[in-house]
Parts: C-alpha cells; sequence; structure tokens
C-alpha cells in the first residue's frame, strides 16, 4: 500500500538515527567527501562502505542507489547525489527534488519503512537553505510511497527551523 509518510523534523546526527535507512548525501564517485557523506562513512566502517560504494559504480546527480548500513543502527544507507547550485537555471530544482522522490523509490524497492534524510546540497554544494527545504518537504508529500516515517534531521538550529516552517506551511506539525 502507499501513501503519504508521516514527516517530522528533528536535530540530530543522522548517524545515529534508528530508521531502516539513512539517506546519505553522496558525491558522483560515491567515494566519500565532506560533511554527511563523510560522517556516514565514518560511523558505518569506512573500509566496508568504500567497498560496497565501488562495487555499484558511478551515482548521476538526482538518482539514488543503497549499500547495507554495515555498522550504523539504520539496516541501509541511501545514497544520491544533490545538484550543485549554480544559481538555479541549470536544472538544480528538478534534480534535488529528484533525490528525494528516487530515495524514496529505493526505499520502497528495500521495504524500508523509516527513512531519515539530511538536507541533501545545502552543505559544499551550496544549494540555498530555504529553497532546499521547501523542495524537500513538498517532493516527500507529493510521493507516493510505503515508507510510514520519513525524518529530516537537522545538523543546525537554522536547518530545524526551516523544516518546522516548510511542516507548518503544508499544514503539518513539526518535530
Amino acid at each position: 500500500m502507499t501513501g503519504q509518510p508521516r514527516i517530522e523534523a528533528v536535530r540530530g546526527d543522522i548517524t545515529t538515527e534508528h530508521v531502516d535507512a539513512v539517506v546519505n548525501a553522496a558525491n558522483e564517485g560515491l567515494a566519500g567527501g565532506g560533511g554527511v557523506d563523510s560522517a556516514i562513512h565514518r560511523a558505518a566502517g569506512a573500509e566496508e562502505l568504500h567497498a560496497a560504494c565501488a562495487a555499484l559504480g558511478r551515482c548521476k546527480p538526482g538518482e539514488a542507489k543503497s549499500t547495507p548500513g554495515f555498522k550504523l543502527p539504520a539496516r541501509w544507507i541511501i545514497h544520491t547525489v544533490g545538484p550543485v547550485w549554480s544559481g538555479g537555471g541549470f536544472g538544480e530544482e528538478m534534480r534535488l527534488s529528484s533525490c528525494y522522490r528516487r530515495s524514496l523509490e529505493v526505499a520502497d524497492e528495500l521495504g524500508a519503512r523509516s527513512v531519515a534524510f539530511p538536507a541533501i546540497a545545502t552543505g559544499v554544494y551550496g544549494y540555498p537553505r530555504e529553497d532546499a527545504a521547501r523542495i524537500a518537504v513538498r517532493t516527500l508529500l507529493a510521493t507516493p510511497t510505503a515508507v510510514e516515517l520519513v525524518r529530516l534531521v537537522a545538523f543546525d538550529d537554522e536547518t530545524l527551523a526551516l523544516y518546522e516552517k516548510e511542516l507548518a506551511a503544508a499544514g503539518l506539525a513539526g518535530s
């Protein structure tokens, strides 16, 4: 059965989330990088996760692929590549929306019922946080899925406030 997941926003460390799957804001080579990607690789076990990612090959912006969660509390890691912000006229919104949609599709394929997302592309990729929060909430609400719980995990208070604002605008409670 597919429908709309319950969406909540929390401040925290995505590597400690007790959900079926965590989403990794990855780079195209799935090789580990900075920010969330680096933290997930360290917490999951860099050697095992690097080998699993290498077996997947590259991942294009807007796409998503999965690996086991290894040492994370989550059973799976869904790797997605956000767009690099280039001013907004180069398909960035479409690709960021695709990251959330494809991640939910991969979660459905895995049988995941709970998924934690970071703020995809808002770090070194430079996507404006307010726009990214709006796109995340809008896309998650518009994507039919069997996932029952989506947790938007904010690394800081500013991102958490943006998520809560977007959830309230959609008529949903914040965290």
